[in-house]
């Protein structure tokens, strides 16, 4: 069935059906995005996610107006129907950190910088009651699609990793659970240097946001699958972080680290199973994010977790890491 009869109806409702559609390119979901440009040169933008293909507005919705309302610089919703499947919100523009720091890498260290400024006053902020936590047993039961699609393991050692994962997490927790965005990279953070503060971080792609550790951002932000982050940035952006907060720059590295290994492990998983599912556009993206993994588990932090892949997984380090 086709879409366009909602969509038309919603724009109309909300005033925007003369305006220009542009659309987007997508994601790994099913959501699509369409710029709309008024006859008066205003924007805003549509999201499109079909219910029937699972996807729901609501978190997304929920996640935005609790950002907005903290004044960080989440899309205001302007519309939303959600039985249709469709938002419309304001558009922050084309600013994508990723785009500005490809052009000119020097912008990197600074923008990286206040985006773990941005990160450390949203830690102050309540965890919502909404937020699920995303605690050491369920982040290690998240591994799932790492041994299920790219390194097959028999029940023992996946008892093992699982095991030695939670123990891992746990052990270099740094601080009670804060609100974690999670799919916080460079493609998903717009750069708004016309506002203040922490508000010049736009904010894409949250709805999938639970309460975790205050470095599973950061180490999202830095170990990012789809481009090479500066040593340089990630330095400013740890001294950044430490400074707002407190924490020691030996314990949020030893985090980082943690966090990193069990967001590798699982995007490892995520990206095979894409990939068997006929979406080949995220296989060369698998290097880095193995060489990600390697680094991760070099950290002494994990080498309780390092000794666990070694026994599931007989080679695959001499391979990978």
């Amino acid at each position: 069935m086709t879409r366009a009869p909602l969509i038309d109806a919603f724009l109309a409702r909300s005033g925007w059906d003369t305006a220009v559609r542009h659309p987007l390119a997508g994601d790994a979901s099913a959501r699509r995005y369409i710029r709309l440009i008024a006859q008066d040169g205003a924007q805003a933008m549509l999201m499109d996610a079909p219910p029937e293909t699972g996807e729901d507005t609501a978190p997304f919705v929920r996640v935005a107006r609790h950002l907005a309302r903290a004044g960080f610089s989440a899309p205001a919703i302007l519309d939303w129907d959600e039985p249709a499947g469709l938002i419309l919100m304001e558009d922050l523009g084309d600013g994508l950190v990723s785009a500005i720091c490809a052009e000119d890498q020097g912008h990197e260290p600074m923008i990286y910088a206040a985006t773990a400024r941005m990160l450390a006053a949203l830690h102050l902020e309540p965890v919502p009651e909404w937020a699920d936590r995303y605690d050491p047993p369920r982040m290690a039961e998240m591994l799932g699609p790492f041994h299920e699609y790219a390194v097959p393991m028999n029940r023992g050692g996946i008892s093992d990793m699982e095991r030695a994962m939670e123990d891992t997490l746990r052990a270099h927790a740094l601080a009670d659970p804060v609100l974690i965005l999670r799919d916080f990279h460079a493609e998903n953070l717009l750069w708004l240097p016309e506002r203040d503060g922490h508000a010049r971080i736009g904010l894409l792609d949250f709805q999938d946001a639970l309460a975790g550790d205050p470095t599973y951002d950061l180490a999202s932000l830095f170990q990012d699958a789809r481009r090479d982050v500066s040593a340089e940035a990630s330095r400013a952006a740890t001294e950044a972080f430490c400074d707002a907060t407190g924490h020691s720059h030996d314990a949020v590295v030893a985090g980082v680290a943690v966090q990193g290994a069990q967001r590798n492990l699982r995007i490892l998983g995520i990206f095979a199973r894409l990939t068997r599912a006929g979406k080949p556009k995220y296989a060369p993206l698998v290097p880095r994010v193995e060489h990600h993994l390697a680094a991760c588990l070099a950290h002494p932090a994990c080498t309780d977790l390092r000794r666990a892949l070694a026994r599931a997984a007989p080679g695959y380090l001499a391979v990978h890491a």
